[in-house]
Formats: structure tokens, C-alpha cells, sequence
């Protein structure tokens, strides 16, 4: 459904939550095969650290919920490889919820993070890729957005919500020459997951996961999920009525 990539050497990305876990893996990972690779997330201490010595990176800190420094984070990009030919958008939160303990506070800050950050950065990002009229732009999103979840009162609506954005997204693109990707992974080995409580079935690296995710981009794939014996059977599920749905969940997750 997208070009595929055969070659990354001189590919300009910009990987925005490329601090830890998935992005920073995959953003590694693109450097290692040749692309030039935009390191951008928060901590602008800890993306100096990463960069050191690459001759092909930049740190570029910046907060998804601040417009102005996703804005700036993108010219500094321009001003440095006139353009960008790839856009990742990994950065995001979770917090476990569950009905009988709703925070209000939480979950306004899972949406704004997870949902209003992503808007920021498609604002930002968008305009470029449409001007140059190539390129391609890829969200992570999770499981999590196949259906309802113990424990992902708030996390799993707004990963839901990205599944529907890169899909309204691609309708809109591809027919001007720009490439989307969902990206949809199960469980994976990161900070946001440390302190799960319950059964996470086929929980992989992220250095498996990062290289999952640059697979499926490189093969031209829309929907990128891993690991497929999980992510898979996730699908499947939502095939069956909701009675068998409701007793699988509470069976894989122990919840």
C-alpha cells in the first residue's frame, strides 16, 4: 500500500520520542543503515548523550504539547538536509485506569499526550511533505486501539483514535505521493510497561520491535504490527461476538 524502501543511506528521519524504547531502538537502527536520523523527545540532556559522535544525527529537543517547539524542531531539520523524507511519531504515555477508579487529571493528560500531541506534530509536519509532494509519515499507535482492555480506560480510546487518524490519513495522502504507516504494537519491554501488573503474552525487546517496525516500512506495509502471533490473534478476537471476546481478554491477561 506504500513504496517500498530499498535502500535508507542518506533517507532524512525525523524519529519525535526517540529517547527510549521503541524510537530510540528504531532510530538507532536507521542510522546503522545509513539514514540520517532527527533524535527528538524531551530530555534534551539524554538526546545529546545519544547523538554523540554521529555524524548523521541531530537532537532536537522538544515537548509534542508545545506547538512552537515542534515547530522549531522541524526548521532546525530544513535549515540542516533541506527536507524530510520520513516522520515517526512514537512519543506518548500510559497510565493503567479502570472504572471503579477514574482520574480525571490522568486521563486528560493521556489524551492531550497521546492524541493532541500527535495533531501538533502532523500540523507541523504535513505542509512539508504535502509541498514536497513525497515522503512518508508513521504513527504508533498499539493493541491496545483493537478493542477494550482491562486496565486501558483511558489509554486504549486514544490509541483507538490514532488507528482511525493514520487511516483517515491515508485516504488523504497517498493520492499526493506520501506514505502512511499504523503502526500497532503488542507487548513490548519499555519504561511505559515496567510496572504492569498482569500477564503481557509474546512480550518482545524493543530492539525486536524497532526492527519489526522498520520491516514493515521497508516492505510499503499500512498496518505494521508485531509480534504477529499475538497482535494476530488480537484481531481475531474482534471477530467473535462479545460474550467469547470478554472471556478471552480476561483469560490472556489474568485481569
Amino acid at each position: 500500500m506504500n513504496p517500498r524502501i530499498d535502500e535508507w543511506r542518506g533517507r532524512r528521519v525525523w524519529m519525535i520520542g526517540a529517547s527510549t524504547g521503541i524510537g530510540e531502538a528504531a532510530a538507532h537502527l536507521l542510522l546503522d543503515l545509513g539514514a540520517r536520523v532527527a533524535f527528538s523527545a524531551r530530555s534534551a540532556d539524554r538526546l545529546e548523550q545519544t547523538v554523540a559522535g554521529e555524524p548523521h544525527a541531530l537532537a532536537l529537543p522538544l515537548d509534542v504539547l508545545d506547538h512552537a517547539s515542534v515547530d522549531a524542531a522541524r526548521q532546525r531539520i530544513v535549515a540542516a538536509w533541506g527536507g524530510i523524507d520520513l516522520v515517526l511519531i512514537v512519543a506518548g504515555g500510559y497510565n493503567d485506569m479502570r472504572a471503579d477508579a477514574i482520574d480525571l487529571a490522568a486521563a486528560n493528560r493521556m489524551i492531550d499526550l497521546n492524541l493532541r500531541g500527535a495533531f501538533n506534530c502532523l500540523d507541523v509536519a504535513l505542509p512539508l511533505l504535502i509541498k514536497q509532494g513525497a515522503g512518508g509519515i508513521g504513527i504508533v499507535a498499539s493493541v491496545a486501539g483493537y478493542g477494550g482492555l482491562p486496565k486501558a480506560l483511558a489509554y486504549g480510546p486514544t490509541k483507538a483514535a490514532l488507528i482511525n487518524l493514520s487511516e483517515s490519513l491515508y485516504l488523504d495522502l497517498r493520492p499526493r505521493g506520501i506514505a502512511v504507516y499504523q503502526i500497532n504494537p503488542g507487548f513490548v519491554d519499555t519504561p511505559l510497561t515496567a510496572g504492569n501488573d498482569f500477564k503481557m503474552p509474546a512480550l518482545m525487546s524493543a530492539a525486536d520491535a524497532a526492527y519489526a517496525m522498520v520491516q514493515g516500512i521497508e516492505r510499503g506495509a499500512f498496518h505494521i504490527h508485531f509480534p504477529k502471533r499475538f497482535t494476530n490473534s488480537m484481531r481475531l478476537a474482534r471477530l467473535l461476538p462479545y460474550r467469547l471476546y470478554f472471556w478471552l481478554i480476561h483469560k490472556v491477561t489474568g485481569l
